[in-house]
This record gives C-alpha cells, structure tokens and sequence, in this order.
C-alpha cells in the first residue's frame, strides 16, 4: 500500500511496524511531496510542503530524537 500526506498521522504510529520502518515511510512521503513542486509551483503550495515537512520531522523526532532534531533544524536554517 502506498501512502501519503493524509496517512502521516496512521504511519507514525502503527503498532506493527518498527521505528525504522515507520521513519522510512514518513521519508517517502516527504520525498513525493517535493518532488511533485516544481518551478510553476505557487508559494502557497511551497508554505504548505514546508507545513507537512515540519509535521512529519515532528513525528520522526518522536522515534529517533537525534534524527528528528537535526530535521528540524536543518529546516529552520533555511
């Protein structure tokens, strides 16, 4: 099954999968989500993918501290 921006929430906390596996997953989305912005893409689209992204190194944060951290700040030095 593949998944997406509405299933973030499901994904990070799915009892029968491993941190690992939940952080993959979460990465995924992450990945389709920009690689569907494109230079056509409006800043509105831009803000919210920065919305998700920040949604998603919260919950990654939440299975592997250091790694959600370092997301997160990565994301705010932009």
């Amino acid at each position: 099954m593949e998944y997406d921006l509405k299933d973030i929430d499901k994904v990070a906390t799915f009892k029968s999968w491993t941190n690992k596996k939940k952080i993959d997953e979460l990465l995924r989305i992450d990945c389709k989500m920009y690689t569907n912005l494109g230079k056509d893409s409006t800043s509105k689209e831009r803000e919210e993918a920065k919305k998700y992204s920040r949604k998603i190194y919260n919950h990654i944060k939440k299975l592997d501290h250091r790694m959600g951290f370092e997301f997160l700040l990565a994301m705010d030095k932009k």
